[in-house]
């Protein structure tokens, strides 16, 4: 990690308000001394489902939400991490890149649901359309062992995190969207694609990044992964390049502006109506 950036991090999040040390992601072959992870499981891939090799009241009994982890991670300032041999929820094995095609059955759960065994969870309209959308997100495969989320200061010297994942409500979010738009002179900077919670912190960035496309991804809008976030709380994952230019370029921006302290002002309200603040 560039010791550049743990210099600079510090009154860039007091500008915007945030009190919390963003995420950074990457893939390692090296498992992490401490952190969170799911319990190790037997992945459920597509070549299993046909030959009917897997047990499906097994893998939902073992379920755990990658954004769960993650959580929990953030509440200890540690790491939580992913693999295929632990992966939690078979959805989370598709979306950090661990198992692709993602099988049929959670094709099915996803969406309309399986009759006589569960109503699904219907966040797609059919079991088509959301095979398309998995075609067309297409995670890049994991190309490491370890899925790896924690704070930019837990980072050592030869560790760089693909991404930067930053948890924020709206007054926050407004500076860091507007900063994406400011930093590239993109106005489409910022993207909100639908996918799970983990989805929107590592598929979807990596998904635009492997596409030569500089995104932002907004996200935290899966309504099975609320619970791990803070009330009016969301997802905002940047390339590091592009958190970089915002760390270069902040003290130019609007951020030092007069309409930036009316808005430092509702941050300061927020804070304390949430009992975040005295």
């Amino acid at each position: 990690m560039d010791d550049n950036i743990l210099k600079l991090l510090p009154d860039f999040l007091s500008v915007l308000g945030e009190d919390e040390v963003p995420l950074g992601l990457f893939y390692t072959n090296q498992r992490p001394a401490e952190g969170f992870s799911p319990q190790p499981a037997d992945l459920p891939t597509r070549e299993k489902e046909i030959k009917n090799q897997i047990d499906w009241q097994a893998v939902f009994k073992d379920f755990s939400c990658a954004i769960g982890h993650i959580w929990r991670a953030r509440k200890k300032k540690t790491a939580a991490f992913f693999s295929a041999e632990q992966f939690g929820c078979p959805g989370a094995a598709f979306w950090l890149g661990f198992n692709k095609p993602q099988t049929e059955t959670l094709i099915n759960y996803v969406s309309t649901g399986i009759p006589n065994w569960t109503e699904g969870e219907r966040y797609c309209a059919s079991p088509d359309a959301l095979r398309e959308i998995f075609e067309y997100a297409d995670p890049r495969p994991a190309p490491k062992k370890f899925c790896v989320v924690k704070p930019l200061s837990l980072f050592r010297e030869n560790e760089e995190p693909e991404v930067v994942i930053f948890f924020s409500r709206p007054e926050s979010l407004c500076g860091l969207h507007q900063l994406a738009a400011f930093v590239t002179n993109d106005p489409e900077a910022v993207v909100s694609p639908w996918s799970a919670g983990c989805g929107s912190l590592a598929i979807w960035p990596l998904h635009h990044m492997t596409r030569g496309k500089n995104k932002a991804v907004l996200g935290g809008w899966d309504p099975s992964a609320r619970q791990f976030y803070k009330t009016d709380e969301l997802s905002f994952t940047i390339p590091l390049q592009m958190f970089k230019d915002m760390l270069n370029g902040y003290p130019e921006s609007f951020l030092y502006a007069k309409d930036w302290k009316t808005v430092q002002k509702k941050i300061a309200r927020s804070k304390k109506a949430w009992g975040e603040t005295a």
